[in-house]
């Protein structure tokens, strides 16, 4: 009906106050001006044109693209891009959102093939491009990834053969830095070969991409199995596939690990996609998957050994999702620093348990671990937000270096490159 010429018009009495709040009306797209208060209107648009509005009492929806959306009408008031309410120089809202009146409507609505025109009873005037719209719609986010990725397991990695970046590279060019920097974002981890095997050229490697995030275990950590803290990580045993500083309100986002010397055995790295085996029970128990991305846990870090003291708390989910298209973008998983569970009520918690122990089962299926021996010259960087990681244990002496950086500006530095992040 959109599409076809109609050659009557017809008589709607229509009001946007008042009684007939939710009367509508649907117009073609066409480059006639309609009052929005008009009684008379009309159903006219070229064969071609694949778009259509309607005005409710206080909102406006518009058909293009295959995409149904709806704006309400302070939305568009508050979202005008042109001169007086948007400084386009340093993309920042210059209108006060709060001197827009709540109840406001547009006095006239048209649209052309390409433009949403708005006039307001004050007579300023606001367009919109439709392919704008239909981006930054609520119904057209829904439709978009915010990160792009590639969900792997052990087998998949390995058949997708990902290069490891060589370091001068990494350091000296934009072309290696941007073919490390989507490797990390596709799949979570990437490595950087032939870097010198010290503290400080780690430090340097690390800087390249982001700040350096300090943190109770200083800037760049250096350790050994000592346990000089109160942490298993600090000794050769084996470690349980885990996230990091999930007793962070914001667990870091980042991870750099580079073994700097190792004389004895074991100590292989275990590395699993989170979000691979989180997929795995969405797609086999959505319920469960709902509950854990909902539930708030605490995970904490009780440390009293020599002169370190610390009491970390931190308190979310063990999935964390946009709550607009249900994209999975942080996952808190560590069985070793979660607190005592008294954030959950009795006739939720045994619920909780079989939806972790879903979880905890996809996690640990051996075809999901990809095991890597770390070696001098080697570092790994890790998306701590998204991919687990563990080790085996081990004999001898081992030395790693690594910190954590701010996820923030290696999402910035990608973005800088051209990437999606």
């Amino acid at each position: 009906m959109w599409c076809r010429r109609l050659a009557w018009l017809f008589e709607v009495p229509y009001q946007l106050r008042g009684s007939t709040r939710h009367r509508s009306l649907w117009l073609p797209c066409d480059r006639r001006t309609v009052p929005a208060a008009a009684a008379r209107w009309h159903h006219t648009a070229p064969e071609s044109l694949k778009c259509a509005w309607q005005l409710h009492g206080d909102h406006l929806e518009l058909r293009y693209a295959n995409t149904l959306m709806r704006f309400d009408f302070v939305w568009l008031r508050d979202h005008c891009r042109s001169a007086s309410c948007y400084n386009a120089k340093t993309n920042q809202r210059s209108l006060d959102t709060a001197s827009v009146d709540l109840g406001i409507k547009p006095k006239a609505v048209r649209v052309d093939e390409t433009t949403l025109f708005l006039t307001w009873p004050d007579g300023h005037v606001t367009r919109y491009g439709l392919e704008w719209l239909v981006k930054n719609s609520y119904e057209g986010q829904k439709q978009q990834v915010m990160h792009p990725r590639i969900l792997w397991n052990a087998e998949i990695y390995r058949q997708a053969q990902v290069p490891s970046v060589d370091c001068r590279s990494f350091l000296e060019t934009d072309e290696g830095l941007k073919e490390f920097l989507q490797n990390f974002l596709l799949y979570g981890i990437a490595f950087v070969d032939n870097v010198t095997p010290t503290k400080e050229d780690t430090e340097i490697l690390a800087e390249r991409i982001s700040l350096i995030r300090e943190t109770i275990y200083g800037r760049m950590w250096y350790f050994t199995s000592d346990f000089s803290r109160g942490d298993t990580a600090y000794t050769k045993l084996a470690l349980d596939r885990h996230t990091d500083t999930t007793y962070f309100q914001e667990p870091c986002g980042i991870q750099v690990f580079h073994c700097l010397k190792h004389e004895g055995t074991g100590g292989r790295t275990l590395l699993v996609d989170g979000f691979y085996a989180a997929e795995q029970v969405l797609r086999q128990a959505p319920d469960q998957f709902e509950l854990l991305s909902k539930v708030p846990l605490k995970h904490e870090y009780v440390e009293n050994v020599g002169d370190c003291h610390n009491h970390m708390i931190g308190v979310g989910p063990v999935l964390n999702v946009y709550p607009w298209n249900n994209e999975l973008y942080l996952i808190r998983y560590n069985n070793y620093d979660r607190a005592v569970i008294n954030t959950v009520p009795y006739d939720v918690v045994h619920r909780w348990y079989a939806a972790h122990r879903t979880l905890t089962t996809e996690l640990r299926r051996p075809e999901n671990e990809l095991w890597v021996k770390l070696k001098p010259g080697k570092a790994l960087f890790i998306d701590n937000w998204r991919v687990l990681h563990g080790r085996e244990a081990f004999t001898g002496y081992r030395q790693l270096c690594g910190c954590y950086l701010t996820r923030d500006d290696v999402l910035n530095t990608a973005r800088l490159l051209g990437l999606q992040a």
